[in-house]
């Protein structure tokens, strides 16, 4: 049977360390804590579970502090855990289970992350396979019975054990502060980080975010070499800025240019929102419905699903009451009936995710 040492890193979790560590310590023979500045009662709950707890000066690393808590460990493998998450006893069962059987040549154990839909910031799915479990040292292998060579990928088992992500508050305002900070100091930041903060943005950012990293975008991100799927992130973000501060031949450039290669939902919801602000409602409507309907959503899975359908019905509200102040009520009940339809649209969407 493996041995498993629960690594984590805490600052003022008071409120959730409890419930964590009662959840995981039944399947794990140590626990390592690092602290990178509590002014809370977060150590002292740790000081009940472990004598393994370290100060770690935060640098705005979250990496450099996972690395340092992992040097701590002495088990065979590595579980890797977050103060907001919980291990039900079902999984706890499974995890168990996993300990007796899991072989040596396994090098890295998924879990499936169930996000809570509350505070989601950054995740598009419910439930995401996600690296949890990690094998403490690598031994190396040759492979191939002719032109051998070592084993370079790692043998990644994907397991049926459920994390419960139960956070009690967003750390958007957080995330944004590290990235933009590793940005200012010329970290550059690796193709999917990027991406993520762009998932960041839309999915839990005000426009006051956007607007706060119009340079970091522009001047930064924007001239960087990217692949293209990076590079359409950026480009998604830097239309919603330009439209939010009217900066219009920027946001049209954008615009056209996805248009003509491959249409995302995004940007045709920002074109929608822009013909919504100039009151031109049906030119809106169009626009709503290519995100609905005929593009993919790259960032956020809402761009073509229930935000672009919450908006026509808003069209179409805004079509009946012109219509019916112009004495129109054949046509002004039409467009309700068509509001009401789009209504009911976006609520099945989201009851269906």
């Amino acid at each position: 049977m493996i041995s498993i040492s629960l690594c984590m890193i805490v600052k003022n979790e008071e409120k959730l360390l409890k419930r964590c560590l009662d959840s995981y310590r039944p399947v794990c023979d140590e626990i390592v804590i690092v602290d990178t500045g509590s002014t809370d009662r977060t150590k002292e709950i740790a000081a009940g579970y472990t004598d393994l707890i370290y100060d770690y000066p935060w640098n705005n690393d979250f990496a450099a502090a996972r690395n340092f808590a992992f040097s701590k460990a002495n088990c065979d493998y590595i579980f890797s855990a977050d103060a907001d998450e919980v291990l039900d006893e079902e999984n706890r069962r499974q995890f168990l289970n996993l300990k007796q059987v899991l072989v040596p040549e396994i090098d890295i154990v998924q879990m499936i992350y169930v996000n809570s839909k509350s505070h989601n910031t950054v995740y598009n799915f419910e439930e995401e396979y996600r690296p949890k479990l990690f094998k403490r040292l690598r031994t190396f292998e040759w492979i191939s019975p002719i032109h051998e060579t070592v084993r370079l990928e790692p043998v990644v088992f994907d397991s049926d054990i459920k994390i419960l992500h139960l956070p009690e508050q967003s750390h958007t305002k957080r995330d944004f502060g590290v990235f933009t900070d590793a940005v200012r100091r010329g970290v550059r930041l690796e193709n999917y980080v990027v991406i993520m903060f762009c998932k960041e943005l839309f999915i839990s950012g005000t426009d006051e975010d956007f607007l706060s990293v119009r340079e970091i975008f522009e001047n930064v991100l924007a001239k960087e070499d990217r692949p293209e799927d990076c590079r359409k992130n950026i480009a998604c973000v830097l239309a919603r800025i330009y439209r939010l501060t009217n900066a219009y031949n920027e946001f049209f450039k954008i615009c056209l240019k996805d248009m003509a290669q491959n249409p995302c939902a995004e940007i045709c919801m920002e074109l929608g929102h822009y013909f919504y602000g100039l009151k031109d409602y049906e030119e809106a409507v169009l626009w709503y419905l290519n995100a609905a309907s005929e593009t993919p959503s790259i960032i956020d899975i809402h761009s073509s699903g229930d935000a672009p359908l919450a908006c026509l019905s808003k069209c179409y509200s805004t079509l009946a009451a012109q219509a019916k102040q112009n004495k129109n009520a054949e046509l002004s009940a039409a467009f309700l009936a068509q509001a009401e339809d789009y209504q009911a649209q976006a609520e099945h969407w989201q009851a269906a995710i």
